[in-house]
């Protein structure tokens, strides 16, 4: 070796480890970022994702969760990486070696590392996610819709990202070479970061400020659009959230320095304080950790809790099918669907018709007032023509429903689920309703609220007054509902699927409708000389999709066609189908948030092996047997792997069940199953992270040759 550079190289060979580490850190960040950014992006997501819909509020959510983690973790990794590399720094400025030398050497080492690695994971991210996704087709479900298809502005996210790994490195490197101290660069990689003395009371304070946080969090969004009438940027209801982020940093620095439960004081004494000597570090990966696992969870709930509140709706729905028309259209009658039962051997055992109007209904509409960078504000005013629904008259309610009800005059009910909630849903209390073609009103009072989720949304009026408030009524303002039964709903479905097209194809571009299309809102908007937002033409423009026949299987229109029928063997059989897109799009979210928190793990528990080894070398010839060394070891590693875990799932269960109740102010016995599935999904993944950490802790047992 005749040059420095050969002298540098020499040590990098040594020394490869560090650079693998660090390498494959910087590659895995990358790729996971690029693959959740792909698929968040990819057309075939972003067209059932409702635009500021829950669920791609959702979706963002955790992938800001997964950024921070990323990046987090990364930084570490380059921390730790300039750390190790200190004491060669130290000794080759001490033989005279110019900084300038050093730094040159080391800006070819970083860029080699940072270009390769984050250009391989944003390469690799993309072909990652449409595997991943394939492999979903294959082996769970595939539809039409399931075609994977990427937006290439995707990887300007991806980008982003791996310009900041570069960046940091470079930054990070930049500094180590500017250390001025050559005798403090020589003994940093042997620095320790402990955590100062932490007071008991951290612990319990820091669960008080996640319960606040999460509260906080969920709550003031309602409070500032149903109090303050202000829909507030995405950030601001962000920042509500901080305290529990907080709490969840003191609850990690409490279990790390203090633990939960009294303990002899010298029992595990080397344990502890290598746990404590290494604090900052530790206490910032197990933060890291316990937010991607509780967005990991978050997203692993979704497929259960939909799939299982779903089956156990289609499973109570007395009717078998339901199926309701504008009476301008012709769709089939009694006789045709008879006829069409009789030739898939199905055999009706009820069938009931009766006749419905749409009416209007008074109430409060909001009015914008400034929408701006600060969100829009809004107020409300009272419309005695505010919205349109669905009337029933109560001999037509007894009809469908088989109650027996007996509404006084001058009366009007609600209609709400069956167990009588879901307020949000139905269009609340009227006094005045309105016949939108003769322009008479009829004045109410509103009746105790009537329970039947088929129906809900709805209103019944008394008999009398139904007949006179519907009088001139033109087809355009009449419906006709039909509830019928047959023998056998399970072996229904050739029928069901049958009856479904011909109920599509005979249906007019008229009433291929999104569900938030208002007949009587289209009439206001159309006397003001105004555009109506929701008809089929404005839609696009609006990100919303166009109800079209050929799209009869999909999603959106299984999901938001106004008049879309009630199967109950269609909508079961087809239910995965239908839904596919949402369910894998959530489980590739938890896939991909829990390899992360894994691969995090079991690097920060190998570096503690690396750490540490001197440490163990030296109690092994103190004389300290195996048993002792393993359960310093376990005691380090579960913290640092487990105590997240369960942290974690803890918070994420909590919120989860506070978002289940405040939902509806109750529990629906959907809700009550779907919890309890995610709570065995819990328990599967849970035995999961068990089994990595019984391997990771082997691992950095036979590291340390214990």
């Amino acid at each position: 070796m005749t040059t420095f550079s050969q002298v540098y190289a020499a040590l990098r060979r040594k020394n490869k480890g560090q650079y693998v580490l660090l390498a494959g850190c910087s590659f895995f960040s990358v790729l996971l970022i690029t693959a959740y950014a792909c698929m968040m992006r990819a057309p075939t997501i972003l067209s059932v994702l409702p635009e500021g819909g829950d669920s791609r509020k959702q979706v963002m959510m955790v992938f800001v969760l997964a950024v921070i983690g990323c990046a987090v973790f990364t930084t570490y990794a380059a921390g730790l990486f300039f750390r190790q590399k200190s004491r060669e720094t130290g000794v080759f400025l001490a033989l005279g070696a110019t900084r300038r030398q050093l730094q040159t050497e080391l800006g070819k080492e970083l860029a080699l590392i940072s270009l390769c690695s984050c250009a391989a994971g944003a390469i690799l991210g993309g072909p990652l996610a449409w595997g991943i996704w394939q492999l979903f087709r294959l082996f769970l479900v595939d539809s039409q819709e399931m075609a994977l298809a990427f937006d290439p502005e995707a990887y300007l996210l991806s980008l982003a990202f791996a310009a900041y790994v570069v960046v940091m490195l470079f930054l990070l490197g930049g500094r180590a070479i500017r250390r001025t101290n050559i005798i403090d660069i020589v003994q940093e990689s042997h620095t320790s970061e402990p955590i100062r003395e932490v007071k008991r009371w951290c612990g319990p304070v820091g669960i008080i400020l996640v319960a606040v946080g999460a509260l906080a969090g969920y709550l003031m969004p309602s409070f500032f659009i149903q109090v303050l009438r202000w829909y507030p940027p995405s950030v601001v209801d962000a920042v509500f959230y901080l305290p529990a982020l907080v709490g969840m940093y003191m609850m990690l620095l409490h279990t790390v320095v203090n633990g939960w439960r009294k303990r002899h004081k010298y029992r595990d004494i080397i344990a502890t304080s290598m746990m404590k000597f290494q604090g900052r570090q530790t206490v910032r990966n197990m933060l890291v950790m316990t937010l991607l696992i509780a967005g990991a969870y978050f997203a692993a709930f979704y497929a259960p809790m939909l799939s299982t509140n779903s089956a156990y709706s289609f499973a109570s729905r007395p009717v078998d099918f339901e199926y309701h028309w504008r009476n301008d259209q012709g769709l089939p009658d009694q006789a045709e669907v008879e006829a069409l039962a009789e030739e898939y051997n199905i055999d009706i055992t009820s069938w009931q018709e009766v006749g419905a109007a749409t009416l209007a209904g008074d109430g409060y509409v909001q009015v914008e007032q400034d929408n701006g960078a600060l969100g829009t504000t809004y107020n409300v005013k009272y419309q005695e023509v505010a919205s349109g629904a669905t009337f029933f008259s109560e001999s037509a309610w007894n009809a469908l429903t088989g109650q027996n009800i007996d509404l006084a005059p001058g009366t009007c009910a609600n209609v709400l689920d069956d167990e009588g909630g879901s307020d949000y849903l139905s269009g609340g209390d009227v006094t005045v309703v309105t016949n939108m073609v003769t322009r008479e009103r009829l004045a109410v009072t509103p009746a105790e609220p009537l329970c039947y989720t088929m129906l809900l949304g709805s209103y019944v009026l008394d008999d009398d007054d139904y007949a006179a408030i519907t009088d001139g009524l033109t087809a355009l303002w009449r419906e006709t509902w039909v509830f019928f039964n047959v023998a056998d709903a399970d072996a229904s479905y050739p029928f069901a699927k049958a009856l479904f097209n011909e109920i599509v194809d005979r249906s007019g571009d008229e009433v291929l409708q999104l569900d938030a299309y208002d007949l009587v809102a289209k009439t206001l908007a159309e006397e003001a000389g105004e555009p109506y937002d929701f008809d089929r033409e404005n839609l696009t423009a609006l990100g919303f999709p166009t109800m079209e026949r050929e799209d009869r299987d999909s999603t959106e229109f299984r999901n938001y066609w106004l008049y879309m029928p009630q199967f109950r063997v269609l909508d079961q059989n087809d239910f995965v189908t239908t839904m596919a897109v949402f369910l894998m799009l959530f489980i590739f979210i938890a896939l991909i948030c829990f390899a992360a928190i894994i691969v995090i793990a079991f690097t920060r528990c190998m570096t503690i092996a690396l750490t540490n080894r001197r440490v163990y070398d030296d109690l092994r010839h103190l004389g300290a047997p195996n048993a002792y060394l393993f359960r310093s070891v376990k005691g380090q590693v579960s913290k640092v792997f487990l105590v997240p875990a369960i942290v974690g799932t803890a918070i994420i269960s909590a919120f989860y069940v506070m978002i289940m109740y405040f939902n509806d102010n109750r529990f629906t016995p959907g809700e009550i199953a779907g919890m309890g599935t995610c709570a065995a999904v819990i328990v599967l993944l849970s035995l999961v992270l068990y089994r990595v950490y019984q391997f990771t802790r082997k691992c950095v047992c036979h590291s340390l040759g214990i």
